[in-house]
Order: C-alpha cells, then sequence, then structure tokens
C-alpha cells in the first residue's frame, strides 16, 4: 500500500530587524511634523541629550574593546596570555591590574576583553582585575583627571591608587571566595576556532568582534536609557546640599555614579563641575564610577549572566567606596 506523503506546508514569513527599523523609518518620515511636536517636551529633550551622550561618549571604547577582543581570540593563543601571568592567581591579580594601563578605553570596552581572557583559560581573579582597573587607570583617564582638577594634582594619584587597589582587593577577593558556578557558560568555553587546521583568522576575528558587538551593543542601550531617565527625574539642586555632610555626600556621590553611568574619560569634567563638595566625595564618585554603573552592570549580566552580577556588583560598590575613602584620607587630608 503506498503512503501518501503530507502535503509541504507553506513557510511563514518571518519579519526580521531590519524590515521592523525600515517600517519605523518610513513611519518617523511620513508623521514627522506630528512626532516633532508631540516630543517637544523639556524632559524628554533632557533625556534623549544625556541618552546620546552616553552612548556616544561610550560606543568609540565598546568598538575598541570588541576588537581587541576579536583580536585575541583569532591571534593570540592561549599558552601565551597564560605565560604573561604568573601561575598563582593571588600574584597574577595585581599584574593584571597593572596590564589595564595599557589599555585605553571605558569600562564597556574592558568587559568584553575580559571574558575573551577567560575564554583563553586566564584566571577568573587576574581577568575581573583587568576588568576593574583597565577604564580606570590608563593614561587618557588619568590625563582627563589632571585636565579637570589643575589645581588638585593630588586627585590624579588618589584615583589611580584608589581604582587600582579596588581591582586587586577584588580580584583577591574572587581567587578566594568566588565559585565557577556564577559565571555563565559562555564566559568559560574555549574559543579554539582560530586553531583549527586551514581556519581563517581574520575570519574568526570579524566574526568574534561582531557577535560581541551585536551582544554588548544592546547592554549598552539599555544602560543609556536608565541613566536618561535618572537624569530627567533628579533635579541638579539636590547635589548644594551636601557640602557640610561628608559621610552623606560619599554614599550619595557613590550612588550618582552607579546612576548616571558615565564614560571614564568624561566623569573627572562632570564631578569637578559640582560645587561646594569636599574631594574626598568626588574622589568617590570617580573611583566608583568605573567599576560599577548601570551599563557597566547590563554589559556584565550579558558577557557573564546574572549569577555573577547579582554577586559581584553589589561587592564591587563596597570595596570601591572603602578603598576611595582610604586613599582620600590619607592623599586627600580627608578633605
Amino acid at each position: 500500500m503506498t503512503e501518501i506523503a503530507d502535503p509541504p506546508r507553506a513557510r511563514r514569513p518571518v519579519v526580521t530587524s531590519l524590515e521592523v527599523l525600515c517600517a519605523l523609518l518610513v513611519v518617523a518620515a511620513v508623521f514627522q511634523q506630528q512626532l516633532s511636536s508631540m516630543l517637544n517636551v523639556p524632559a524628554l529633550r533632557t533625556g534623549s541629550t544625556v541618552f546620546v551622550a552616553v552612548c556616544v561618549q561610550a560606543m568609540p571604547f565598546l568598538v575598541l574593546g570588541v576588537l581587541v577582543s576579536g583580536l585575541i581570540a583569532a591571534f593570540v593563543p592561549p599558552e601565551a596570555l597564560r605565560r604573561l601571568l604568573p601561575a598563582n592567581s593571588a600574584a597574577a591579580v595585581p599584574v593584571a591590574g597593572i596590564v589595564g594601563v595599557a589599555l585605553p578605553g571605558c569600562e564597556c570596552a574592558s568587559v568584553p576583553v575580559a571574558r575573551r581572557l577567560m575564554q583563553q583559560g586566564v584566571a577568573p581573579a587576574a581577568a575581573l582585575a583587568f576588568l576593574l582597573a583597565a577604564p580606570a587607570v590608563n593614561p587618557i583617564v588619568l590625563v582627563s583627571t589632571a585636565v579637570a582638577f589643575p589645581a588638585e594634582p593630588r586627585m590624579v594619584l588618589a584615583r589611580f591608587l584608589g581604582s587600582l587597589l579596588t581591582a586587586c582587593v577584588m580580584g583577591w577577593l574572587w581567587a578566594r571566595l568566588g565559585s565557577a558556578e556564577w559565571l555563565a557558560e559562555r564566559a568559560l568555553s574555549r574559543i579554539e576556532a582560530h586553531q583549527a587546521p586551514g581556519s581563517s583568522r581574520w575570519v574568526v576575528f570579524a566574526e568574534s568582534a561582531r557577535h560581541d558587538l551585536v551582544e554588548a551593543g544592546g547592554f549598552l542601550v539599555l544602560g543609556g536609557l536608565t541613566s536618561a531617565v535618572f537624569n530627567v527625574v533628579v533635579p541638579a539642586e539636590w547635589l548644594e546640599s551636601l557640602g557640610g555632610q561628608p559621610i552623606v555626600g560619599v554614599l550619595v556621590m557613590a550612588v550618582l555614579a552607579v546612576v548616571l553611568a558615565l564614560c571614564s574619560e568624561a566623569d573627572a569634567f562632570v564631578v569637578a563641575s559640582m560645587p561646594g563638595l569636599p574631594l574626598v566625595p568626588k574622589l568617590v564618585f570617580l573611583v566608583v564610577g568605573p567599576a560599577v554603573d548601570l551599563k557597566l552592570i547590563a554589559l556584565q549580566s550579558g558577557a557573564f549572566g546574572r549569577r555573577f552580577t547579582v554577586r559581584f556588583a553589589p561587592a564591587t560598590f563596597m570595596v570601591a567606596i572603602g578603598c576611595a575613602v582610604g586613599v582620600g584620607a590619607v592623599l586627600l587630608g580627608g578633605s
């Protein structure tokens, strides 16, 4: 008896993100005047300006980070990275922190590079120390801090030491208390494609960079939106009452550094323009911001998983405050 084959099923049309983008652009072009009048609200203008500023500041360094990440995946063998750092995790942490001086990027650039280092066999404690140190101790950030505080050269050294100490303490804490189970599988899976016979290193570089850019870019947009909302909701006059309350000022500036999510190359100019604040709360802002902010939390969640982020971000926040206050008390005289 001959079996009757099932008729072929019609393929359902699939709407891609490109088609959605094209449709939105057409709608925006057709209803341009109506949309302009609807969105011509001061709060929306301020929020959109902050959102664009955060994304525009961070995107070049995010691109730099994914390019470095792709180069590591395609051209740097795991043996070379493992030989560069000491075998002992505790000894590798400060070395990785000093290596962060060589990467002139912000926290957006350090996340994909740190994940790639883990995938290449570098100890997570050392990779995390690099992640925290690179955005805060590189020459561009230190020069921008010196320009923003021309009358306070001690602020440059204080920021360098406070940020490097934060990175080392968090690396040592991870080496002692951290667990690989807290990291998402994608953060530890080895990258071996560039070692396959006949494979093109440039193809691996392009694919790795493209994947990291698309993934990290989405989380960057999420962090930028959150920062824009906060800037609209909280009035600027709220900071003027913190001058005579150093403890409250430290806590407020730490929280403010998290929610504003400024690029580490620009945050010194922002905090230097805040009147009435002592130097120590300003230093807390500069140390906490590159270590833990909203867009960095979002990027870490995408790169390492939520289980990692809910543990690492609060611990980093507390350690950064403690290191900044301690260094500030010594170098800035508690001012």
